[in-house]
């Protein structure tokens, strides 16, 4: 039996345990608040001793006999379990915190209290997997600000984390809810007393960027996301897809004209698939990561605190202040943090296809990826022998690059094509040599060139060869196998 919460005795008529609704823990808190600390997560197939009831939540009790709570909106009490084994619950790995000083920093949560030290959602289309499933066509509320829309959206999910790297299906609304990844973390560093940076090339005007329009284009980052750390460093980053959100940073300095919760902004950006990807992050990876910020020119605005909160340690801000331009840089760079993965980022400046920039800084490793693309400025497949003249001396020969069309999952095919119905505008890679098992969570999409002129005013610099972004690179073969198979139909799924 796991530390900290009592078995269930065996003659216990009755148990609480997670509705169906939850996707990977009830949290158990010492008091019937959720600012209460969390003291345990109740999963799937697991039961505690139901004791009583009281507003908006169940009691049970821990080992020493304090009481402990569960909502009764994630749970439910029936008859237990008739085997006494199979009645634990988890504690938490580590406590939610929302201080800024704290000894811990914001982490990434598969549900809220339960973190781990990286997760990876895949969001489908709105045409193949409409609303979020079980009979919910939107979210039942827009906890991050908002109101409800008309538009056809879809949020059903499927998730991997450092726990478990095999994707799994997820239940509710990605997003509006603290029981699914994105929306448990957002909902951390939204409502903490975090410093934060977000950036975005699609704010849709809000927030107004200095250098751009509504939207940023040529010699901007493409590039979407958001990291908070406390004030030693420690830092979650949370990478995403989704044109305009998330938007604001804390819930002190909320959008001017807009929501912040995914299903209620006005901008349909879940009408197609999209990706998040949240990873841990020390002090000196936080530096990595802003330093890769400025080289792919990412859209930004250090003086605006709807977007950034600027403090902690005097470096850190340093480089945080040092956003919101247009780098000339026309050098990649590529490091390894604290956790294994690593990150490289790509200037706009440097007028070649991303995808087999990756490509060449991972060994020329061949890449099966998963992006918007439309033609005509789809980069077409290449083999390892492919002539490419938008390149750039020094840089090693790119492996064979291809791109999918189709996906599947629950032998439900969908789209992997940028503007059909039922488009992806996700963006990720798998290595197809099965000796180096790499899954890559990217900004960029397959599309720009491989043949033309060179210089600032040369064709070479067209679509998303002339963008900077960010990629993220996980050894795992597991969620290297569990990806693969999500993003080519011809695979044979093992989920």
């Amino acid at each position: 039996m796991c530390a900290g919460l009592a078995a269930t005795p065996t003659l216990a008529a009755n148990c609480i345990t997670p509705s169906s609704d939850v996707v990977t823990a009830a949290v158990l808190r010492a008091k019937p608040s959720t600012n209460s600390t969390a003291v345990g997560a109740l999963k799937p197939g697991q039961a505690v001793p139901f004791v009583g009831s009281q507003a908006s939540w169940y009691e049970t009790q821990t080992v020493d006999g304090s009481a402990a709570y569960v909502s009764k909106r994630w749970t439910q009490v029936s008859v237990c379990p008739a085997a006494p084994a199979s009645v634990t619950a988890t504690p938490t790995k580590t406590q939610p915190t929302t201080t800024t000083g704290s000894s811990l920093g914001p982490v990434p949560y598969l549900a809220k209290g339960y973190a781990v030290d990286w997760w990876f959602v895949f969001k489908f289309n709105a045409v193949k997997f409409p609303g979020c499933g079980n009979g919910q066509s939107q979210p039942q509320s827009c906890a991050f600000g908002g109101s409800m829309q008309t538009y056809a959206g879809g949020e059903q999910f499927v998730f991997a984390s450092s726990e478990n790297s095999q994707l799994a299906q997820g239940a509710g609304c990605t997003g509006s809810t603290e029981q699914d990844p994105v929306g448990a973390t957002y909902d951390e560093l939204y409502n903490g007393r975090f410093n934060y940076v977000v950036w975005n090339d699609q704010f849709k005007g809000d927030p107004k960027l200095p250098g751009c329009s509504a939207d940023c284009g040529a010699g901007w980052g493409h590039s979407k996301g958001m990291v908070a750390w406390d004030a030693s460093g420690d830092a979650t980053v949370m990478q995403v897809t989704t044109p305009s959100w998330p938007g604001a940073g804390n819930q002190e300095h909320p959008r001017r004209s807009d929501g912040n919760t995914l299903g209620c902004i006005v901008d349909n950006n879940v009408k197609f698939s999209q990706h998040f990807f949240a990873l841990k992050l020390t002090k000196d990876d936080l530096a990595k990561l802003l330093r890769a910020l400025q080289n792919a020119s990412v859209g930004t605005d250090p003086t605006d605190l709807q977007i950034v909160s600027n403090g902690g340690p005097s470096g850190i801000q340093s480089l945080v202040a040092g956003l919101g331009h247009e780098s000339n840089s026309t050098t990649p760079t590529l490091d390894t943090l604290s956790s294994g993965v690593r990150l490289i980022s790509k200037p706009a400046a440097l007028h070649i296809p991303p995808w087999h920039l990756v490509s060449s800084l991972l060994g020329s490793v061949p890449l099966r990826t998963a992006t918007w693309w439309t033609n005509p400025d789809k980069i077409p497949d290449t083999t390892a022998t492919t002539p490419i003249d938008c390149w750039e001396d020094g840089l090693t020969k790119p492996g064979a690059i291809a791109s999918s069309a189709v996906g599947v999952w629950d032998s439900t095919q969908f789209g992997l094509v940028g503007t059909a119905a039922d488009g992806n505008h996700a963006k990720f890679a798998v290595s197809t040599d099965t000796s180096t098992p790499l899954t890559i969570f990217a900004d960029m999409n397959q599309e720009g060139a491989l043949t033309g002129t060179t210089g600032a005013t040369g064709t070479c610099k067209v679509s998303q060869n002339g963008r900077g972004g960010l990629f993220f690179v996980l050894q795992n073969t597991e969620l290297t196998q569990s990806v693969a198979a999500l993003i080519d139909a011809t695979a044979i799924q093992t989920h």
